[in-house]
């Protein structure tokens, strides 16, 4: 039997060692997390990323927990449409609700390890680094300057109690800022991104809800409305922050998945999705080749897939959050969604 360290307990680790055969190999996962998190907003679960949940045994879980995300629409600060956009069949989940049925699918015969890693797990026949976008084994294995980059603007996201209201639900993008409004299982789920100063890290969520609640003091009445409602205890903020690419997720026998190999700015709503990915496909190349074939097969199918939606991910970004350009970003969106009305595009985030 093979041993195989999983330093990461997020989704990725998770999924992974929910989908690792257990007759083959000894797996442990190291987290830092004593518990699960208890606060997490929704996040958008692509066709792909349900397959992986099938696969690991927990799609239908998944959607009994989630709404369907429906339509929306991509729109100036004020609110005015200028796409329609239609989610089809994407469920929109918790990262909570995510986070513990994959738990849940974890055999019991996988070690669980409490603590923060500092540096790569000794003994091992394999080390996997799903340790998010400050992976200590990507530092480690791949050098500093693989290190993650901070990006000038931080992420806020919230759920309120409050049922959506289906004419809000999309993305508002304005001078230099974006809030999304989407359907959540209890409620309404949104989220904030724009130029702080605050952090890079331990920002206070109080702080910056005031912060957010005067950037978008200007904006449309449906993002008010919310920012009045949302509250610290069901809020969250963090510095976004991006990872350079590399040659190779493999190096010997450490391989990263996820944020650890590729974390990307939010705006195509896929860091979750190719988390979930990643780890259901090196699951089934190690569970059906030897270890130096799988990592070999896994960083072909996966590297350059993953790193071309992470620049995807940041030109969406730079256009999302347009300030010189802004104005006329919103004269062309308008005028595109004038001459095409109700097209569909792709999905709300």
């Amino acid at each position: 039997m093979n041993t195989i360290s999983i330093v990461g307990g997020g989704i990725a680790g998770l999924a992974l060692a929910a989908r690792l055969d257990p007759e083959r190999f000894d797996v442990t996962v190291y987290e830092k997390r004593p518990e699960l998190t208890t606060v997490g907003t929704v996040l958008a679960m692509w066709p792909h990323a349900q397959r992986a949940l099938e696969a690991v045994g927990i799609l239908d879980a998944v959607r009994g927990c989630s709404p369907v995300i429906g339509s929306g629409a991509i729109r100036d600060a004020a609110g005015v449409p200028w796409i329609e956009v239609d989610g089809g069949e994407m469920v929109g989940v918790s990262r909570m609700d995510l986070l513990r049925l994959l738990d849940a699918a974890v055999p019991d015969t996988v070690g669980r390890i409490t603590g923060r890693v500092h540096a790569v797990p000794s003994g091992a026949d394999l080390v996997v680094g799903a340790d998010g976008v400050h992976s200590a084994v990507r530092r480690d294995i791949w050098g500093e300057k693989s290190s993650a980059r901070r990006t000038p603007y931080i992420a806020v996201r919230g759920i309120i109690p409050v049922p959506v209201q289906p004419g809000h639900v999309g993305e508002y993008w304005g001078r230099g800022d974006l809030f999304g409004i989407a359907a959540a299982a209890s409620g309404t789920n949104w989220y904030a991104s724009y130029r702080s100063d605050l952090g890079p890290a331990g920002i206070d969520v109080a702080t910056a809800l005031r912060q957010t609640r005067s950037r978008y003091a200007g904006h449309g009445l449906a993002i008010r409305d919310v920012l009045a409602h949302a509250t610290p205890e069901l809020s969250l903020v963090q510095r976004i922050w991006t990872t350079p690419p590399v040659r190779s997720y493999v190096r010997g026998r450490v391989v990263l998945i996820g944020d650890a190999a590729h974390a990307m700015t939010p705006n195509l709503g896929r860091g979750a999705c190719e988390a979930l990915v990643d780890a259901v496909t090196l699951a089934d190349f190690l569970n059906a080749a030897p270890p130096d074939q799988a990592l070999a097969a896994y960083d072909r199918r996966r590297r350059l897939r993953t790193q071309s939606l992470s620049l995807a991910s940041s030109a969406l970004m730079r256009l999302a959050l347009a300030e010189g350009a802004q104005p006329l970003r919103d004269l062309l969106l308008g005028l595109k969604g004038r001459r095409q009305p109700g097209a569909a595009v792709g999905s709300v985030p």
